[in-house]
């Protein structure tokens, strides 16, 4: 398990631009994104037991960012 957070920059790097203009234009991206980080820094926190939670809310936690992370690139490539 990586405790790294996974940050959408890092994660696409090659769409880094794309993210930007995106969050500046599109209203319900930027929700998106802002709903991403989120939960990406609450399923970080859970990882190195700052905020400790149940194995069954850490899945839950890591589903949600994966669909959002998947709608966010579905997004990105239209």
């Amino acid at each position: 398990m990586s405790n790294t957070p996974h940050e959408l920059a890092n994660d696409f790097p090659e769409h880094a631009a794309r993210i930007s203009e995106l969050r500046g234009r599109d209203a319900h991206f930027a929700r998106l994104v802002e709903t991403y980080h989120s939960l990406n820094r609450a399923v970080h926190r859970a990882e190195t037991d700052v905020e400790p939670v149940s194995d069954l809310f850490m899945q839950d936690l890591r589903k949600q960012r994966m669909a959002l992370k998947d709608q966010i690139y579905d997004r990105l490539n239209t």
